[in-house]
């Protein structure tokens, strides 16, 4: 015989079983968030930790290289002879280098890629701009061995048509080539920077009288700066750890001299030199690659600093 059930029996019991899985959803939501910061910082840490541990191994090596050769003449030899019994440890050369090919690069990238951002933020339609950035952004893509090739093949014949004293590894080649592979970067972040100045102080100059031009580089540049400035460090760190267009394109000799129709070699490309030769572990030679390295880490680091430190000068607010 069956028995029949009131309907606000059936509807206390379905009340009681709502109740019980809220408690168990809430107690799973609980314990999510208290696990999910804790997995964001590990994998935020490991960042962190991997800088760390970067900086320990340069710093230990570069010290036991320092015991052998003299800080003051490695940072004011102006030979670099890491080969035969009487080697020279001077690193002047490579940081000429690596200067020079530096301002080329950024001599290229720095105007071009500006008119380019300006371009694009300003005068460009929105369909031009969505065909123009993607295309810009391509020169992103290319492998930089792809550049260095380039570099040698057909960038150093062109320029030994019109400069006879070049040298078939020089660097000026490689300088050329690189600002060109860092144009896109500053263009495209600098664009972006302006993209984000509000319509309204664009409209209130043009209201006042301005002009397109001067609307763009007295009211839309200075607001954007502190992106554009960013921009330049971004480039100008790229272009000092490059590494496969100054090693095909710039050759290896250490010579320390401003003409930039030479062959030179740069920080990076000795770093290359030393770890793809026979340099056997322990020895002066092998600890010289870590004193190069520490030297490049400390030389961007502080062309970091110094460009944090005029961004926030010049930085508007608004």
């Amino acid at each position: 015989m069956e028995r029949s059930v009131p309907d606000g029996k059936y509807k206390q019991l379905n009340i009681q079983q709502l109740i019980e899985d809220k408690k168990k959803t809430t107690s799973f939501r609980n314990s999510s968030e208290k696990l999910i910061p804790g997995i964001l910082f590990g994998i935020a840490a490991i960042s962190v930790l991997t800088t760390i541990g970067i900086l320990f191994t340069l710093l230990t090596e570069t010290i036991i290289f320092f015991k052998e050769v003299s800080i003051i003449d490695f940072f004011t030899g102006t030979k670099l002879k890491p080969l035969g019994d009487d080697a020279v440890f001077g690193v002047l050369p490579l940081l000429m280098g690596t200067l020079l090919s530096t301002i080329i690069a950024m001599l290229v990238a720095i105007p071009i890629g500006v008119m380019t951002a300006v371009f694009l933020s300003e005068y460009a339609s929105d369909r031009l701009r969505k065909i123009l950035k993607p295309l810009l952004e391509i020169l992103a893509g290319i492998p930089t061995i792809v550049y260095g090739f380039f570099a040698f093949t057909f960038v150093t014949p062109l320029l030994r048509s019109f400069i006879p004293g070049l040298e078939p590894t020089n660097i000026l080649s490689p300088g050329l080539v690189m600002g060109i592979m860092i144009i896109p970067l500053v263009a495209s972040l600098s664009e972006d920077a302006m993209s984000s100045v509000p319509n309204a102080m664009r409209e209130g100059a043009l209201a006042l009288g301005a002009t397109k031009l001067e609307v763009t580089w007295k009211v839309v540049v200075p607001a954007a700066i502190s992106g554009i400035i960013a921009s330049f460090v971004l480039g100008i760190s790229r272009a000092v750890g490059e590494t496969m267009i100054v090693a095909i394109a710039s050759g290896s000799s250490k010579n320390f001299t401003f003409d930039i129709t030479q062959s030179m070699q740069t920080m990076t490309a000795y770093i290359v030199e030393v770890t793809g030769g026979e340099a056997p572990a322990g020895s002066t030679l092998y600890y010289s690659l870590y004193a190069v390295a520490m030297t490049l880490f400390v030389f961007t680091l502080v062309m970091n600093l110094i460009a944090q430190y005029i961004s926030r000068k010049v930085r508007e607010e608004y």
